[in-house]
């Protein structure tokens, strides 16, 4: 049942993925309409409020950075490393350095321009399709979540998909509020990193594994 929910969930966001940029690349004016008007809206908020935006700076630039999450995943890849579970650790890895590659293969495929402001409150390098900021964050809180224990405390798991939906809802937040990605830019991370996260446990989820098996008390797979 559970690979059966992974394979779906994958599919079904690569798939929405590939229409949001087939979307995206034609210049769909509905589409374009609203990143445009949604981007105009925060921008507006995020000038005249600075003090909001130092905090949002913060939290995109430092919190939720794409290279905070990396040492994050980093982390969890020596962990299971040191305790001998080194096939989820190359998973982990792996999937994070997919992430990155996809992105900045898509990137320079698309050549997406950012939004253009005459009082900038941020600034970002690269093309915007996709972002960079929101793809990551959703595969690293997305693995490290399937890393979470079969027996961990209800209390435990709960806090956890809490902050993970924090991070990865908080990081598209703040990326369009300071006006460096479109809407869908934020949509389509979220959409890709979803998709690695779920090819990347796809293998662990298939069911057979024997309740016998050493590590059948261990990490749910």
């Amino acid at each position: 049942m559970r690979n059966t929910w992974l394979s779906r969930a994958g599919a079904g966001c690569a798939l929405l993925a590939a229409v949001l940029t087939v979307l995206v690349v034609s210049g769909w004016p509905p589409l374009i309409s609203y990143d445009e008007r949604l981007a105009r809206d925060l921008h507006a908020y995020a000038v005249t409020h600075r003090g909001v935006t130092h905090l949002v700076r913060v939290l995109s630039d430092w919190v939720w950075d794409p290279w905070t999450m990396r040492a994050l995943a980093a982390v969890a890849c020596l962990w299971l490393w040191r305790r001998g579970d080194r096939s989820r650790a190359v998973r982990v890895g792996a999937a994070v350095l997919a992430a990155a590659a996809v992105q900045q293969g898509l990137k320079a495929l698309i050549g997406r321009d950012r939004p253009q402001w005459p009082d900038p409150v941020a600034t970002a390098h690269f093309a915007a399709y996709p972002s960079g900021h929101a793809m990551t964050a959703t595969v690293v809180c997305g693995l490290l979540l399937w890393l979470l224990p079969a027996r961990a405390p209800s209390g435990v798991v709960a806090a956890a998909w809490t902050v993970a939906a924090v991070s990865v809802l908080g990081v598209g937040f703040t990326r369009l509020y300071l006006g460096v990605h479109w809407f869908t830019d934020v949509l389509a991370g979220w959409l890709l990193g979803v998709a690695v996260v779920s090819l990347a446990a796809f293998r662990h989820a298939c069911p057979g594994r024997s309740p016998a098996s050493p590590r059948a008390d261990g990490p749910a797979r």
